[in-house]
């Protein structure tokens, strides 16, 4: 069993934009350096577009959660109240909140920055206090994009165009009419705010003494106008339609022992599954089976030590403008609107990443098969 546990979790984060998920043009050496020391999860899955759902379902809530099975020995540290709130920590546990702000320019530095400011509190509280258990959570992400503009640069060619003045997270549709260099600025900028947030990482994981298993995970990713829509919007559940760029995000199990370092696991795997793998681990103790929902994990303890873990079938995703399932061959949203009632979409995996070709009309019968798996028929 772990000494301890160090669980890092970031809302916001997609798994595409990582090097380790084959974004090779973003540095995230940290990221990088943690993904070879431990177990990458190629296909961890949000079953929701609300991260207050997911903080649930990786912690637990209440009196049943990791922070509660730690007792007086558990720290959190976030920017985000309502995650926090969702989770509902004893009142034993210790939170600190280092609250983000907006600010109308990019830092001068990145101590400066809302997440240098957070990482350096939970970088404290680690060395001095020394928990048992902390969790550290960042949703600046979609508060502000506030890396300085040195490091801004480093993503801008001779050709490109500025990006966009302020630190305010776009929140817009694309279409026909969107500049293309003004998405391509965007996402250099947000490419910037991720090598912060790694650079950031790298001192809160350096304070340790190596005896700490981590977990870094994200809650929810963005949209990039991929799909007609960049940005995010506010703290509660995404109203988007669930493609990838959304709940496709990173997990990385690091044990301290290296066992099975280097590894990817490309089952399908939900937030869920990382909590129940975790108490686990924390206790020594495998947690009795659970029903097949989102909501109730399935240990993957055993990749640590014979590569033997159940991945899921099946993934199904609830949202407010249509839900989706995937599996490991297909991903299907069947989305609805209030003038074109419903449509089905479909696209190949692990082929088409992006979901750029929908192919429901190729591939009916499957089409129908996974719609009706929505539908409960």
């Amino acid at each position: 069993m772990p000494e301890k546990i160090l669980l890092v979790t970031v809302d916001r984060l997609p798994a595409w934009i990582l090097p380790a998920w084959g974004a090779t043009w973003v540095a995230a050496p940290t990221l990088d350096a943690l993904a070879a020391r431990g177990i990458v999860f190629d296909r961890l899955l949000t079953p929701a577009l609300d991260p207050r759902t997911m903080a649930r379902d990786l912690l637990g809530h209440g009196e049943t959660s990791l922070l509660a099975a730690s007792g007086d020995s558990a720290a959190v540290i976030s920017d985000q109240q309502a995650i926090v709130d969702a989770v509902e920590p004893p009142a034993s546990v210790a939170v600190t909140i280092v609250a983000p702000t907006l600010p109308a320019a990019p830092a001068a530095d990145e101590a400066a920055t809302n997440l240098g400011r957070l990482y350096d509190a939970a970088t404290k509280i680690r060395v001095d206090k020394q928990p048992g258990f902390i969790w550290v959570h960042a949703g600046s992400l979609g508060t502000a994009w506030d890396a300085p503009d040195e490091l801004r640069a480093t993503y801008l060619d001779p050709d490109d165009p500025p990006p966009p003045a302020g630190c305010g997270v776009p929140n817009m549709p694309v279409d026909a009419a969107t500049d293309p260099d003004l998405l391509v600025a965007l996402r250099h900028v947000f490419a910037a705010q991720v090598t912060l947030l790694d650079r950031c990482l790298a001192t809160l994981v350096e304070a340790g003494d190596g005896s700490d298993l981590i977990c870094v995970v994200g809650l929810r990713g963005m949209p990039l106008g991929l799909h007609d829509w960049i940005g995010g919007e506010g703290d509660g559940p995404e109203p988007r339609l669930p493609y990838g760029e959304s709940i496709h995000v990173p997990a990385i199990l690091v044990d301290p022992a290296g066992r099975m370092a280097g590894q990817r696991f490309g089952g399908l795997a939900t937030p869920a599954d990382l909590g129940a793998t975790l108490r686990e681990l924390a206790s020594g103790n495998a947690p009795e089976a659970t029903a097949d929902e989102p909501s109730c994990g399935h240990s993957l303890a055993g990749l640590l030590v014979n590569w033997q873990a159940p991945p899921r079938e099946r993934v199904i995703v609830r949202g407010a403008a249509g839900d989706a399932v995937v599996t490991p061959a297909w991903h299907s949203i069947v989305a609805r609107s209030a003038v074109a009632g419903e449509e089905t979409l479909l696209f190949a995996k692990p082929d088409d990443f992006f979901e750029q070709a929908n192919v429901a009309n190729r591939c009916r019968d499957v089409a129908a098969e996974l719609a009706a798996m929505l539908a409960g028929k």
